[in-house]
Formats: C-alpha cells, structure tokens, sequence
C-alpha cells in the first residue's frame, strides 16, 4: 500500500486523469464461440487451442502428452492458470467490461485502453483461414462487447500480419468497418526456411525463422504502415518470446515466461529502426507492450555504442586492407615465434603454403553501410528516430520504469516514453484495486517525481493514441484534460 491510500485516494488527488495504456478482457469464450461458427471456424478445432505462439515446430498440446512425450518433442510449458479465481469479482471485471466499465472510478483510472488476451494467440495462428477468420471473429465480439462504454473503455483490435494484404484487409474491416479506434498487430511471423522447403519438406515446420517487417522482411510492410496512417491508428505490439531460444522448458512456465514480453518487443523495435520504418513515417508511433522500458534503455545505448564503433566511416579502422604487413611481420618475428613456429609446421604437415595471417578479406563496398536503411548519418539520428516515436507498456509493480525518466542514464539525457498499463485480467494483478497504488509506490520511494508520474500515467498514453489521431479522445471522459494537454504540447 502506497502510505495507507487506496487507488482511488491516489486519484483524488492527482492533477490529472488516469489513462490505462495497456488494460485487458478475458474473452468470455461461450459467446466467442458464437462468433468463430460466424465466420465458419469450429470452436474445438485443435488449431484454435495453441497456446504458445512462438515455439518452433508442430503445434502440440502439452496436457494431452506424457511427460516422457513431452521431453521427446521438447514441447514448452506453456501457460495455465492465468486469470483471477479466488477473487471472483475480479474474475467476472475481467470478463465483462460493463463491470469494469462500473469500477474503474474505485480502480483510479478514468480511461482504459483494454487489448484481448486470447486474440494475442490467434494472430499467430497458423492456418490462414482459421487465423483470418479468428481475428475477425475476435474484434466482431469486442465491438459487441464493449458497445456503448466508450467514454471510458477503449477495446483494441487484433491485426495478423502474415502478409501485408493480410494485415491491410484485417484493418479496413476492424477500423473501416466495425469502427476501432485502435489495434495490435503480431509482433512477427514464423516462416519456413525455403533452403529447408525445397530440400527437406518434411522438417520445414522445425526449420523456423522470425519475420519482424523491418530487417530482411519476406515483404514489404511498408503499406501497411501507410494503411495505419490513413486510418488514424498506431499500431501496438504485444507479442513474446515464449518459445524461443532458452524459453522452450517443458516443465516450468516461470522459466519460459522470464523476460519472454521484453525480448518479443526487442525483436520488433531493432527490425523496425533498422529497417528505416521510424525514418519512413516519422509520423506513426509504435508501442510495445507489458515488456517494461529496461530493453528499450539497453537498446538505445546499443544502437548508440554500435553506431560510433561500426558507422561506415568507422569501418576504416577495421578494415583488413589497412594492416601494416611489413609492421606485423617485424612484432611477428619478436614476439610470435612460438606460435608462428607452430604455424610453420602445420603447412609443412598439410604441404601448403599461405600468408602467416588469416585476417584478410573481402566485402561488398554496396553492404558496408548496415544503418543505410535507417539513414543513420549522426548519432542525433538515433535519438530523433527513436525516442520521439517509440511507447513502452510497463506493469504497475515493475520498478525498472524509473529508468525511463533518468536523463543521467539514458543518452541524450533522453526521457523514454513509458506508459502506464495496468495489466487487469492477468494473473500478475491478484487484486485489480491495488495497481494504481503499485504504480504510486514509484514516487514513494523516491524512483520518480510527480511530473515522471504524470507523463507515465497520461502524457505517453495520450501522446501514442493522438499522434496518428489528434481526435481519439474525443466523447471520452479526459476529453478535456487530453483537449488542454495537446494545446500546451
């Protein structure tokens, strides 16, 4: 508890509205289902039951296989027990937003901009007529569910993106049609290797890679991003790394679910810049979700520290061609006779000469410049191409947002743009009442002064959802507040 006071205390006697930037629904599946038999899916359909999206290979369900199974197909723990149970008026909030719509005044927060929970899964579904058809599905019941409680509650369609014309349908129809104001598009897709393909199909579905739309990109994502634009939207990411690499434990989620949100995000935030998106529409933001800020900190120091030692320029002093040969060859005979010795008598062994170094090569002139697609050119650039532009989803409890606010950490005395999300529904928030107050206890120890509190709990929300629609808030009840904000902004 945050010096006694309750969520609502807090926001009593705040200056300023509460945005959630990051609420979410638990799909009430009985009336889900009713919608997937809409749009023509089974709603037992074993395709439609993954759990884990990122794990390579063949979906499996791990309950239904025995343990000694499991180990053989290394199939992840995924998930289980994930929403409120012991408390059940937090069970129903999360399950009907009328209900959430009732408490958000007790919870602290004037508006909530609430993301699905299962439709995070069935974006990566990969069957494309059961993940086209789940997502249209899933945003046809939100719109159903959510209808007339927008002065408080903002749902968020899911977009896939397994290819541009995809993605661009799924937000026509959930924008265009059925009248979102916002969207979360899948952080990435798994695709085959072709090499794998061509040569050995049968093992293709092991053979993964991540497409992330910025960097080596199987399409252009380009008009996707142009679509967003058009439609007033900024697209969202709330994808993770279950699955991947060291995630793929087949007996403990908590060592599959480790950092799994922080790693998704920093999969897409590198594509992106790299790829030169941020260059591209530098009038879009891009938000990554519940992951936290510790990362987004990381990488921009990375890309900073990479840029000044690998620019183009710096390049010279690495590449092979400057060697001093002559220079080598005399601290060679003073100081490496050991080892040239040894060299000496490996070509006799293999009867074959060589030069005593094997440090010379070639490169493509046209592929030095790896941050040519950003258009990298000062270290500036890094900063106008990702602090204004990029959002950070961070959980209430989750001390490490301080970093965001920290000029002496972070380069250019940069303050990233954290944003509040309460992370409702999940099985991280046992009482929907006391984030608010998790959120405050970063003032009360001192991690952060009341402005850093302002920004990260109205600002940064307000600034990701108006940067593509100035009006988004409009019939909302921060209208006003937002209304003042932008005039002073």
């Amino acid at each position: 508890m945050s010096g006694g006071e309750s969520s609502a205390e807090i926001r009593a006697r705040l200056p300023h509205p509460v945005v959630d930037g990051d609420g979410h629904v638990m799909e009430y599946f009985p009336a889900l289902a009713w919608y997937l038999r809409e749009e023509g899916l089974d709603p037992a359909s074993p395709g439609l039951r993954k759990l884990v999206p990122g794990s390579f290979g063949p979906d499996a369900d791990w309950h239904a296989l025995t343990p000694e199974e499991r180990m053989r197909r290394r199939v992840p723990r995924p998930p289980w027990w994930g929403s409120p149970a012991r408390n059940t008026r937090d069970l129903a909030t999360a399950l009907y937003p009328e209900l959430l719509h009732e408490r958000l005044p007790e919870l602290g927060i004037d508006y909530s901009v609430v993301y699905p929970s299962v439709g995070l899964v069935l974006m990566h579904l990969t069957d494309d007529d059961e993940r086209r058809g789940a997502c249209r599905a899933l945003n046809r019941f939100l719109a159903d569910a959510f209808e007339g409680l927008g002065d408080r509650l903002c749902p968020v369609a899911a977009i896939p993106m397994h290819t541009p014309a995809e993605a661009i349908a799924a937000l026509d129809h959930a924008v265009g049609e059925l009248g979102f104001k916002a969207v979360v598009c899948a952080a990435y897709v798994q695709r085959p290797a072709q090499a794998v393909v061509d040569e050995l199909p049968d093992a293709a579905r092991w053979a993964l890679w991540m497409d992330t739309y910025g960097v080596d990109s199987a399409y252009d994502y380009d008009p996707v991003w142009a679509r967003c634009r058009d439609l007033g939207v900024s697209p969202a990411f709330h994808s993770g790394g279950m699955g991947w690499g060291s995630r793929t434990s087949v007996s403990n989620y908590m060592h599959n679910h480790l950092g799994q949100l922080g790693e998704g995000n920093h999969a897409i935030a590198k594509s992106l810049f790299l790829g030169g998106v941020t260059r591209r529409f530098p009038d879009l933001g891009f938000a990554f979700l519940e992951g936290g800020v510790g990362w987004a900190v990381m990488l921009l120091s990375d890309l900073v520290g990479h840029w000044e030692k690998r620019n183009v320029d710096a390049l010279a002093h690495l590449d092979p061609s400057a060697i001093d040969v002559g220079l080598l060859g005399d601290l060679s005979a003073r100081y490496g006779a050991r080892l040239t010795g040894k060299a000496a008598e490996e070509r006799a062994r293999r009867g074959s000469g060589g030069s005593t170094t094997a440090m010379r090569g070639t490169e493509d002139p046209a592929t030095l410049d790896e941050w040519a697609a950003c258009g990298i050119r000062t270290v500036d650039d890094i900063r106008d191409l990702y602090v204004p532009q990029y959002f950070f989803g961070c959980e209430a409890d989750d001390p490490i947002t301080a970093t965001a606010f920290d000029p002496k950490l972070n380069p250019f005395g940069a303050r990233l743009q954290a944003m509040f999300g309460s992370d409702v529904a999940h099985w991280d928030v046992p009482d929907m009442g006391e984030v608010l107050e998790e959120a405050w206890e970063m003032v009360d120890h001192g991690l952060v002064d009341e402005d850093a509190f302002r920004d990260f709990t109205f600002t940064n929300p307000v600034r990701f959802h108006t940067r593509a629609n100035p009006g988004f808030f409009d019939g909302t009840a921060v209208e006003a507040a937002v209304a003042d904000l932008l005039a002073t902004t």
